[in-house]
């Protein structure tokens, strides 16, 4: 793929080194374009000075939603390289949820190209902090001016970056999930796997709900029985239930986390007992009751693991290992983010240095 680069003449100021990021609220000085017209296909690549971009007040995106949506980062290692965690799949995911939402296909290897290309020239954004990062936030928007219910025949593709530090303020403290018996998020057929705005939408008034009564994050159940475990708002979720992990199998209206396959991973290879499969909010209460609910973690890309010390379902509030993180989760946090800092040996090839 050919890439022009134009570098920006007015460079922004960098974060100096221990200065708190946030998350996702600063952007570096280039971003990655790319346009699609129907008839000619994806077409000139290019990476520019980080700026506002121009629509159409009719164009689709703002209608009907149709845009896609990926999540990664870059990582300044101990040895001073820089490193993308499984980049290739979130390429796989994206023409996933490219093919749902029928947006056109990206070759995953310009999707990882471009994301290579961007990170490179902005490489000096990474912060060396540990636990910071260049959160890498890739898009699909439609752009047609039309207001007809359609696919749309012109398309971005942009890629912008974010020097961010840990997605909690409070670190590896365990949070307060709020199990969700009202709202619904997703059912299996519709959208719910794929990474698409809508589905975050339709998650506000219950995070908000949550938020008002000091919880963190807010736990789906399924839409049509309303009683299986589902995911987190912004996370895949771990039970390990009687020494085995347990998480909700795919099922069309989760979405397959990249982190939530490599915990997975990381599991068996650990002598794990895994399982995917349906688990009921009553199964979850039973073992909380019992003591044999010993741990539960959210996975994703921005917190990678996120202790859960407290669970609330209706009225009833359940205390997990103390509300202190388990072993289990500090190991699995210590591997994953020791592979992208380049500390820890990558058995398993998840490592893309640049």
């Amino acid at each position: 793929m050919d890439i022009k680069i134009t570098r920006t003449k007015n460079p922004k100021r960098k974060p100096e080194k221990g200065e708190k990021l946030g998350f996702g609220k600063i952007f570096t000085d280039h971003m990655f374009i790319m346009d699609y017209t129907e008839g000619i296909g994806w077409h000139d690549a290019r990476i520019v000075p980080y700026g506002e971009i121009s629509l159409e007040p009719s164009a689709m995106i703002f209608h009907y939603g149709q845009e896609m949506f990926e999540g990664l980062k870059a990582y300044r290692g101990v040895d001073g390289k820089t490193r993308l965690f499984r980049p290739d799949m979130n390429a796989k995911r994206a023409n996933s949820s490219n093919e749902r939402l029928c947006i056109p296909q990206i070759p995953e290897e310009d999707f990882v190209e471009a994301i290579k290309a961007v990170v490179k020239v902005d490489e000096d954004w990474i912060p060396e902090e540990e636990g910071t990062s260049l959160y890498i936030r890739p898009f699909i928007i439609a752009t047609d001016a039309f207001l007809g219910v359609a696919p749309s025949k012109t398309y971005m593709f942009i890629i912008i970056l974010a020097p961010s530090g840990a997605y909690y303020e409070n670190g590896l403290a365990p949070v307060g999930i709020w199990i969700e018996d009202d709202y619904v998020r997703a059912v299996r057929g519709g959208i719910g796997y794929a990474k698409t705005g809508g589905n975050y939408a339709a998650s506000l008034a219950a995070q908000v709900k949550a938020h008002d009564d000091g919880y963190s994050q807010v736990l789906w159940l399924d839409g049509v029985e309303r009683k299986y475990i589902e995911e987190v708002g912004a996370m895949n979720i771990f039970f390990k239930i009687d020494g085995k992990i347990v998480t909700p199998m795919l099922n069309g209206s989760i979405l397959p986390g990249i982190t939530r396959n490599s915990v997975i991973e990381l599991c068996k290879s650990m002598g794990c007992e895994v399982e995917e499969r349906r688990i009921s909010v009553d199964e979850l209460v039973e073992a909380a009751h019992s003591g044999r609910l010993e741990e539960c973690f959210g996975t994703g890309t921005a917190a990678v693991i996120s202790p859960v010390g407290k669970l609330r379902y209706k009225n009833e509030v359940f205390t997990i290992n103390n509300n202190e993180i388990g072993d289990l989760s500090q190991k699995l946090y210590d591997t994953i983010t020791g592979i992208q800092w380049g500390k820890c040996e990558d058995n398993f090839n998840w490592s893309v240095t640049l």
